[in-house]
């Protein structure tokens, strides 16, 4: 399924920003070359930018990138719930508190990269175990119905969301 094609029914307006940023023909193919690419990327930021804030009380890069894995978590776990036809209704999180009291500034850079892959290719691996019929099943998070695909396409489209500000507002 074409993250493009995929009908709006399934995932709440909120998500769309993130579905049209996946921009993906496949769904375990947008996992897997976001994870090559994004770890390039990791790789690629100088040490001394990892703490470095573009503004009074924005998020860090270690902060954005405990933010991806966090968040990931949770839609992984939503998929995960809609795939086994779990009924219910599951609910938003606050991604402004995890981010404060993560502590990603008192970790290391190259434990924070080895924690993204390891979340990465668990949800790959999860997601592959999914049939086609399963990926449609549709389940209810933060007040709104979602697909299991939704999810998906969510997950690469969140993470070029914030890779793209990085290289915005931090680079």
């Amino acid at each position: 399924m074409n993250s493009s094609k995929l009908p709006t029914r399934e995932y709440l307006p909120y998500y769309s920003s993130y579905i049209g940023k996946a921009n993906c023909s496949d769904l375990i193919n947008g996992l897997e070359d976001s994870l090559g690419n994004t770890l390039s990327f990791f790789n690629s930021i100088p040490n001394e930018k990892f703490e470095y804030q573009y503004s009074e009380g924005k998020w860090t890069i270690k902060e954005i990138i405990q933010h991806i894995i966090d968040a990931e978590r949770v839609f992984t776990y939503r998929a995960l719930c809609f795939a086994r036809e779990d009924k219910t209704p599951l609910p938003s999180f606050d991604e402004n508190n995890y981010a404060k009291v993560c502590k990603a500034n008192s970790r290391s850079v190259k434990s924070l990269i080895n924690e993204y892959a390891a979340s990465r290719k668990s949800t790959i691996l999860l997601f592959k175990s999914f049939s086609d019929d399963t990926l449609k099943n549709i389940g209810v998070a933060s007040g709104g119905e979602m697909s299991v695909r939704a999810i998906a396409f969510v997950i690469v489209g969140h993470e070029k969301h914030h890779v793209d500000i990085i290289k915005e507002r931090y680079l």
